[in-house]
C-alpha cells in the first residue's frame, strides 16, 4: 500500500472504494453453476437470493447496482437481495455476478470477517422472524452488510486491519475499535456507514448498519455481536454471548432461551450447556440485586 494512503481518512476510502469494481467470493459463481447445471435450468430469483445472504461482497455489489439502475419511477426503496434481484432481473443479475472480480479464498483475515457476516446473517434472520418480523431479510441484509468496512481494507488494504489487529494482541488497545482508531484514525464501521451513505444505499439498511436508531436496528447489532462470539470459543466470549442472548431476550419477547440458542448458527454442540450455564448464572445474579 503507498505510505499516503495511510493517512486517509474513513470518507477518501470510501471515495476510493466508489470507483472500484467491487469482487465477490469465488464459491458464489461456482455455487450458481452447480446448483443450476444440477436443476438443468436457471436458478428462480428467491434462489439466487440465498446465494446472495452468503456473500457480503455480492450482497454490496447487488445492491450497488440497484440503485444505480432504479428507475425514478420506483417510489420505495430496493432493501432485500431477492427485491434487488428482481428489480435487475435473472439474466442481468447473472451477467453481473459471472463478469464480478473474484476473491481468493486464502486471504485470513477477510475469510474472518466474511464467515462472521454470513454468520450474522443467518441469525438475524431466525431471530427476526422470531419477532414476526415483517422483512426478516431487510434485517439479515444488514447483517450481512455490518462488516462491509473491515472486508473493503482487508481486499485492497490490508496493512490496516493487520495494524489494528496488532494493536487488539499486544494489549496496547481494550477494544476492537480502540484498536481501529489508534492504528487507522477511523472505526471500521465508520468506513461502512460512509461507504453505505456515498453509495447511496437505501436510507432503512444504513439506519438498521448504525444499530442504535430502533429495535430492528438494536437487533442488527446484536446478531452481529453474537456472530462474532459464536466465532471465538474462549470463556470471555462464552460470557459476551450470554449477554448478546440477554439482550435478544429483550428485543424478542415470548421466545425461550432455547430457541434463541438454536439460532445460533455454527455454535458447537459441546458450548451450548457452557453458553446455557452461563445465562442461568446471568439471570440469578441480577435476580440476586433486585
Amino acid at each position: 500500500m503507498d505510505s499516503w494512503k495511510r493517512r486517509w481518512g474513513a470518507g477518501q476510502w470510501a471515495t476510493y472504494f466508489e470507483r472500484l469494481a467491487l469482487p465477490v467470493m469465488r464459491r458464489s459463481k461456482r455455487l450458481m453453476n452447480d446448483l443450476e447445471a444440477a436443476e438443468g435450468e436457471q436458478l428462480a430469483p428467491r434462489d439466487l437470493a440465498d446465494i446472495v445472504l452468503q456473500d457480503p461482497l455480492l450482497c454490496l455489489r447487488l445492491l450497488r447496482e440497484a440503485e444505480r439502475r432504479k428507475s425514478h419511477r420506483l417510489d420505495h426503496e430496493t432493501t432485500t437481495a431477492l427485491a434487488a434481484i428482481m428489480q435487475l432481473g435473472v439474466d442481468e443479475f447473472r451477467k453481473l455476478l459471472l463478469a464480478s472480480p473474484e476473491i481468493e479464498d486464502d486471504n485470513r483475515g477477510l475469510l474472518k470477517v466474511e464467515t462472521r457476516a454470513r454468520v450474522a446473517a443467518q441469525i438475524a434472520r431466525t431471530w427476526s422472524a422470531g419477532r414476526a418480523d415483517l422483512n426478516p431479510e431487510e434485517v439479515a441484509v444488514a447483517a450481512l452488510l455490518a462488516g462491509s468496512g473491515d472486508l473493503l481494507l482487508w481486499v485492497y488494504a490490508d496493512e490496516l486491519p493487520r495494524l489494528a489487529e496488532d494493536e487488539l494482541n499486544c494489549g496496547r488497545a481494550a477494544r476492537s475499535a480502540q484498536a481501529q482508531m489508534q492504528a487507522c484514525g477511523f472505526t471500521f464501521k465508520q468506513l461502512t456507514l460512509q461507504c453505505a451513505e456515498r453509495w447511496k444505499l437505501p436510507g432503512l439498511v444504513i439506519q438498521l448498519l448504525r444499530g442504535s436508531e430502533s429495535l430492528r436496528a438494536h437487533l442488527t447489532r446484536t446478531c452481529s455481536n453474537a456472530a462474532r462470539h459464536v466465532l471465538d470459543d474462549s470463556v470471555t466470549s462464552t460470557l459476551a454471548l450470554a449477554s448478546d442472548l440477554d439482550d435478544a431476550s429483550r428485543l424478542i419477547p415470548g421466545v425461550s432461551m432455547e430457541w434463541l440458542i438454536d439460532g445460533l448458527v455454527m455454535l458447537p454442540d459441546e458450548r451450548r450447556s457452557a453458553l446455557l450455564e452461563a445465562v442461568r448464572g446471568r439471570g440469578e445474579a441480577t435476580a440476586a440485586a433486585l
